[in-house]
């Protein structure tokens, strides 16, 4: 156990991790290729099981892992909105060529214009979720006060899902790959249900009697 901590604090010890988490977040919407998720639970779970066996303070803090987590995740949200707002019919065609895309917009379009943003929550775990609500939304021109307090939620409960996700794995199974890789799949299978509720067909309303 204590060679499996040493490990994993060796990979999260310092401040340096908190940007590098951040750069990560940040960028996934663009490359939803990296592992911004495993890296935060990895470093979660390395802060956890250090503190539980009173290792050395180079470890991450939840509490400031949490808050950079859901920012970057807010900032990139935001960025890829504002470049999709200002994208110009170049942006247009190549949405209108996705059938993913074209669906994602039509259906943030009808939820924001309803007043909910359940969709925008889910999208974030959700895989390429993020990016394509994000940067539907920024084309479809949507406001940003319908948009971005949704996509502020989605960004808390996204980081605070995936820093509990490290807490539980480090308190049940210690700090071990083992435990980091469970915790990863926990994060995916929410992925695929969030996935599955994005994709049932949204029933017709019912005619007007």
């Amino acid at each position: 156990m204590l060679d499996s901590l040493g490990s994993l604090r060796s990979l999260t010890a310092g401040p340096w991790i908190y940007p590098v988490v951040a750069t990560s977040i940040l960028l996934d919407v663009f490359l939803p290729v990296l592992p911004s998720g495993f890296l935060v639970i990895t470093a979660a779970t390395a802060a956890t099981a250090a503190t539980a066996t009173a290792a050395s303070p180079d470890v991450p803090s939840l509490l400031a892992l949490l808050l950079c987590a859901a920012t970057a995740s807010v900032l990139g949200d935001f960025l890829a909105y504002r470049l999709a707002r200002r994208g110009g019919a170049r942006l247009d065609r190549a949405i209108a060529r996705s059938r993913r895309l074209s669906l994602a917009q039509e259906r943030l379009g009808t939820a924001l214009a309803r007043g909910g943003g359940l969709l925008v929550v889910l999208a974030r775990f959700a895989p390429a979720g993020r990016s394509v609500v994000s940067l539907g939304a920024g084309a479809a021109k949507r406001r940003s006060k319908e948009f971005l307090p949704w996509s502020a939620l989605a960004g808390v409960t996204w980081a605070s899902y995936s820093v509990g996700l490290g807490w539980l794995g480090g308190q049940w199974l210690g700090a071990t790959w083992f435990s980091a890789g469970v915790s990863t799949l926990a994060l995916f299978l929410a992925g695929g249900l969030a996935a599955y509720l994005i994709r049932r067909p949204v029933a017709a309303p019912a005619p007007a009697s």
